[in-house]
């Protein structure tokens, strides 16, 4: 129902389409091509942040996983009636747009910054699971908040999200790149509710403990990939000096990939 691209609407004129297409030139990701390339296959698996965006995107999901399943029972072990555990469910849902919205926010207003934000949103999640690890199940309303506190995973996977479409040039890689990146949200979100066990209710530590160690996994993982990037930057800074390279920006409109752009400059 949507165009692939600018060059697909029929809504622009031509003359139209080469503004927009020409505006996209500073990004460095290219245009949609429909040529499948091995080359850039081959390419996926030897960068490293492919694997990166593999184990960050199934880490981030397991705790998905979990709570999309079990976030009701886990509510309702607090003491809440069916219904009352129906309307706590409001308030989470609050707190996971509200913490999306920030997140689109901070990434329009800051540049360079993606990845500290992910991790920044991460901390609560962390908090939250050790909560409901370490908090006695009669403070309900404390175990409640913690439930609460949760829900801005989602908002570092947005991030990640943007970190890996802004990160990954060349049609074919692109393609590859998301199509790894959804195989770790798929595993993720598969391997989740194995880990709350029905004798373990209502507090499923075990539970609880894939949170804690899947959210810390995935902010080190984060924190590693910023750091990889920064120094991929500062390394092209000093090898490839942009002022030297593509004066027109025709690079921009090529199907080449973020590695084989020396003039791509990565986005943390």
């Amino acid at each position: 129902m949507l165009p692939n691209s600018p060059v697909d609407n029929k809504i622009f004129t031509e003359r139209e389409k080469q503004i927009i297409i020409f505006r996209l030139k500073d990004n460095l990701t290219g245009i949609e091509t429909k040529v499948f390339k091995w080359s850039q296959v081959k390419e996926v698996f030897f960068d490293p942040k492919t694997y990166f965006f593999f184990l960050i995107s199934f880490f981030g999901n397991i705790p998905n996983g979990g709570l999309s399943n079990f976030g009701t029972l886990i509510i309702q072990g607090f003491g809440f009636s069916t219904l009352v555990t129906t309307l706590m469910q409001i308030p989470n849902g609050a707190v996971i747009s509200g913490s999306i919205l920030l997140a689109v926010f901070l990434n329009n207003r800051f540049k360079n910054r993606r990845v500290l934000f992910a991790v920044l949103f991460i901390i609560p999640n962390i908090v939250g699971a050790f909560g409901l690890y370490f908090i006695h199940d009669s403070h309900r309303i404390g175990r409640l908040i913690c439930y609460y506190l949760t829900g801005p995973y989602n908002a570092a996977f947005v991030l990640l999200l943007s970190v890996t479409t802004a990160n990954t040039a060349g049609h074919t890689k692109k393609v590859m790149t998301n199509a790894i990146l959804f195989m770790g949200v798929c595993v993720g979100n598969i391997a989740g509710p194995f880990f709350y066990k029905t004798d373990q209710a209502p507090k499923y530590p075990l539970g609880m403990g894939s949170l804690i160690f899947s959210n810390i996994s995935e902010a080190v993982l984060i924190a590693v990939l910023g750091l990889h990037l920064y120094r991929q930057n500062k390394k092209r800074d000093r090898d490839y000096p942009a002022q030297e390279l593509d004066h027109d920006g025709t690079g921009a409109f090529l199907d080449l990939t973020d590695i084989q752009n020396k003039n791509f400059r990565y986005i943390y």
